[in-house]
């Protein structure tokens, strides 16, 4: 990871966890030097960063404005996985592993998950609990063939952390795509569903490494009035 990521990561953890309060602005970028020991040509690459991703906005004359953002936000565009969220956020969440297993491609999956028929894949459904009630199901399959060996300790852990830093895979991009389902029986065994609750946020997302290949499907079901999923758009680069 390059340096000025790493500066990114540090201010934007702080800005999730409001030591740099919305309304406010960051510290000078002569003093993000001293803090960091940095040039300032890293600063502003951190700092453009954060502004392309909707953290702050930079005011001629005055600084960097440290934006409004709410908690329990998902991403629609990028690739940020949940322990990833959980870290920044702070929030008081668990992972349960239901079930993990191997499955063959069937007939009928191929058009859904983007695998072919006959690819073997890991199968595997985990739970979120964020303050002790569970709202969101994932269910992924990782192709065997790019990811030989899986464990539940590692499932319950951080899928990405593994595949990045243990196996060297290199995740480029997904293809997302947002449902509004009808609860399905499953849905309600495994989730705690509030009482009038007929729908559920469904995020399907194919997941692809850097040579373009589709390792993993991920179907995340999440509970409708517990998360807000959101995107940051400019229209102009200029304004960055």
């Amino acid at each position: 990871m390059r340096t000025y990521e790493v500066i990114y990561q540090s201010i934007e953890r702080g800005i999730l966890k409001n030591v740099y309060e919305a309304g406010t602005f960051l510290p000078s970028e002569s003093k993000l030097q001293e803090i960091y020991r940095v040039s300032r040509d890293t600063i502003r690459k951190a700092l453009s960063l954060l502004m392309a991703n909707g953290y702050i906005q930079k005011i001629q004359g005055k600084g960097s404005l440290v934006l409004k953002r709410e908690q329990l936000r998902f991403p629609l565009s990028g690739l940020t996985s949940y322990k990833e969220l959980h870290n920044s956020y702070g929030y008081n969440s668990n992972t349960e592993v239901i079930s993990l297993k191997k499955i063959v491609i069937d007939n009928i999956l191929p058009l859904m998950t983007g695998f072919e028929e006959g690819d073997i894949c890991w199968e595997l459904i985990r739970i979120r609990a964020i303050d002790q009630k569970k709202v969101i199901m994932d269910k992924d399959l990782i192709l065997t063939k790019v990811v030989p060996n899986l464990d539940t300790e590692i499932a319950g852990d951080s899928l990405y952390r593994y595949f990045e830093d243990k196996l060297g895979i290199n995740i480029a991009f997904a293809e997302k795509e947002i449902t509004i389902d009808a609860l399905t029986e499953e849905d309600h065994r495994l989730l705690d569903l509030n009482q009038h609750d007929i729908n559920i946020v469904s995020v399907k997302s194919r997941i692809f490494t850097k040579s373009a290949c589709q390792f993993q499907f991920t179907e995340s079901r999440h509970q409708v009035d517990k998360f807000r999923f959101f995107d940051f758009a400019r229209r102009h680069h200029s304004t960055i």
